[in-house]
């Protein structure tokens, strides 16, 4: 099974009904969808009747995201990382399960927020503790923990973004009016996983290298360890989805005799 394959079956597990319920109306709006991936969640905005600007790094990802044909959607190869297309201009933001690459997000907010007009929309949705699941082994839990500061120092990834959304779109000038948590069937959900979550788990731990040297001789204990706490009746999970609405506030005009010279 190829990335793309993988990325359509993720579709089923999320509760996308719940967050596009709380966006604002987006009918005829254009919404910005940084990381779109394979489309998914451009496909749900352009059927609600938004034109989408689908940004993405990847292009195996944008070849399976332009073979949809979506009417009033385009699909760009771009670096997040770096400033955009200066003439892209939107209503909205979406971006999911992508805020958490950018270690720095006020700093990517910051190359962001111009595209959007005055008063649009930011919408993020994130994980929060993605090996928050339990019961664990202390030394399991040990290696995880080690291997999110790595990763979150290296600049690579935080697995904590979740909790930090709404600080971070706060501290850029942004106004939160909505947020909360989702089930989920692949990260947020208690008892035993469905098969192809299981599955799509143990493919997750083989593309995870770094993690694997880590752990080095540890490795196929820990895998194994998590793989079976996720099939137990008792499982629990700690990790979240976490998802915020905030609005991009309007600069106040300067008023007559403010001082400020021209």
């Amino acid at each position: 099974m190829d990335i793309v394959e993988e990325y359509r079956k993720q579709a089923a597990w999320r509760s996308w009904p719940a967050i596009f319920a709380a966006l604002p109306p987006v009918d005829g709006k254009t919404v910005l969808d940084l990381g779109c991936g394979i489309g998914d969640q451009s496909a749900e905005l352009a059927a609600r009747g938004a034109c989408v600007i689908g940004l993405d790094a990847q292009d195996e990802l944008l070849a399976a995201a332009r073979s949809r044909g979506l009417p009033h959607a385009e699909f760009r190869h771009a670096d997040l990382h770096r400033p955009l297309d200066p003439a892209i201009i939107a209503d909205g933001l979406w971006a999911s399960f992508s805020p958490a690459y950018f270690t720095d997000l006020g700093a990517a907010l910051a190359r962001w927020l111009p595209h959007i007009r005055p008063d649009g929309w930011i919408a993020l949705t994130e994980i929060d503790d993605l090996f928050g699941h339990e019961p664990l082994s202390v030394r399991a839990r040990a290696l995880f923990d080690a291997y999110a500061a790595d990763s979150l120092s290296a600049g690579r990834y935080d697995f904590h973004m979740g909790r930090k959304l709404r600080s971070c779109l706060e501290r850029a000038r942004c106004t939160v009016t909505t947020a909360f948590s989702v089930p989920d069937h692949e990260f947020s959900f208690d008892g035993p996983a469905r098969p192809d979550v299981l599955e799509a788990w143990r493919r997750r731990f083989t593309r995870m290298t770094l993690l694997r040297d880590r752990a080095g001789s540890d490795w196929e204990t820990i895998a194994d360890e998590f793989l079976g706490c996720l099939q137990r009746p008792d499982h629990r999970s700690l990790c979240t989805v976490c998802f915020v609405l905030a609005r991009k506030q309007i600069s106040p005009r300067p008023s007559a005799g403010s001082g400020i010279s021209q």
